[in-house]
């Protein structure tokens, strides 16, 4: 599926990104991580939009091929985050990932990027505390606060 370059009205790159997320027997909600390609740190599993697919769509593709999990995503984005995205020709972009929530059903034995990547579940004030991009952080800390009620 071909990937699109898409940046908003002040050129910052916009990617999408799965929010993969389990209830637990206690009735807390767990969410995974993966690490990133390049630097091992934790991250959602995040992506461009692709030619062919809606944002939520694409978002649960990279969550297969990054996560290893199938399972529904929201047709309705619940946030977003800015980071720094490092290119693959050694450039940095100032980016955006919109946030999609995938409730998962199946985690598999074997996905495209196992050899690439660790996925690992965390509580969401865990997670806040794991991740690498500070304004994921905070959005997950507001996430495990409450704000906003997702689930």
């Amino acid at each position: 599926m071909a990937k699109l370059l898409r940046t908003n009205d002040f050129g910052i790159g916009r990617q999408v990104a799965a929010l993969p997320w389990r209830l637990e027997e206690d009735g807390s909600r767990s969410i995974l991580l993966v690490t990133s390609r390049t630097n091992q740190k934790w991250m959602l599993p995040k992506g461009w939009p692709m030619a062919g697919k809606s944002d939520a769509e694409a978002a649960l593709q990279e969550a297969r091929e990054e996560a290893g999990i199938e399972g529904t995503v929201s047709d309705t984005p619940i946030g977003s985050y800015h980071f720094i995205k490092l290119l693959d020709d050694g450039t940095t972009k100032p980016s955006q990932a919109v946030i999609y929530s995938v409730r998962v059903l199946t985690q598999l034995n074997k996905w495209d990027e196992k050899d690439e990547r660790r996925r690992k579940w965390f509580s969401l004030r865990k997670a806040a505390k794991a991740v690498f991009e500070p304004d994921l952080a905070k959005f997950l800390s507001n996430l495990a606060s409450g704000r906003p009620a997702l689930f």
